[in-house]
């Protein structure tokens, strides 16, 4: 345990540099996988056939291995002279994270109230409006839900990624395993862990200030 203080104590603008690095890289993926999957939820309340596949589609990226999808982006990205780095490791996250928001987003929008909706309508609010002010306010604990979920799970991949040269608290795993440094790889795995919590709690605090409160 005091080898462990030991090394952080040594070693902390670096552990706090790849900490930097590795919220960076989740939160670009997590904004743009965001960006990406909750309108595509939304779309898809509207096509439920195409919901089916996409679904499908999603659940069996995510049983794909990290390193593997890693593996078949590098020669991919080689064209344009990305094999390696942020932007593979980025693109792998938004790939990632698509299952839950998606189908958080697609069932939260589904399982609004068919009363509120009627009521919703019945005062003459468009598709639209109805969307923005009645649907997504009333679906938003089970959006932010699956956000969070993404979220946690871009953290622990986003670890991954450091063996395809992305940097983030990775590093910190994947030096430690080469030189057989127990603190490094302790280090590494605690930091991750603890970043996961500090992002679902803070997600968690913007759900309840954002939710409104007969919902919540």
């Amino acid at each position: 345990m005091s080898g462990l203080i030991d090394y952080i104590s040594r070693d902390f603008s670096n552990i706090l540099s790849y900490t930097i690095e590795h919220i960076q890289l989740v939160g670009v993926a997590l904004i743009i996988a965001m960006l990406i999957g909750i309108p595509l939820g939304i779309y898809l309340t509207a096509n439920e056939d195409l919901a089916e596949t996409v679904l499908q589609v999603a659940s069996i990226i995510l049983t794909i291995p990290s390193i593997a999808l890693f593996g078949v982006m590098i020669p991919i990205l080689s064209v344009i002279n990305q094999g390696v780095g942020f932007l593979p490791a980025v693109i792998a996250l938004i790939l990632y994270s698509q299952l839950p928001i998606i189908r958080n987003t697609y069932t939260a929008i589904n399982n609004v109230d068919p009363n509120i909706r009627d009521a919703a309508k019945g005062i003459g609010m468009t598709t639209f409006q109805r969307l923005i002010k009645v649907e997504i306010p009333n679906g938003l604990p089970l959006i932010m839900a699956g956000v969070r979920t993404a979220t946690v799970l871009s953290i622990g991949i986003g670890a991954i990624a450091a063996f395809i040269g992305s940097g983030g608290l990775g590093v910190l795993i994947n030096s430690g395993i080469s030189r057989g440094n127990s603190n490094m790889v302790l280090t590494g795995a605690i930091a991750v862990s603890i970043l996961a919590i500090i992002a679902d709690q803070t997600l968690k605090l913007i759900q309840r200030k954002f939710t409104p409160k007969g919902v919540q």
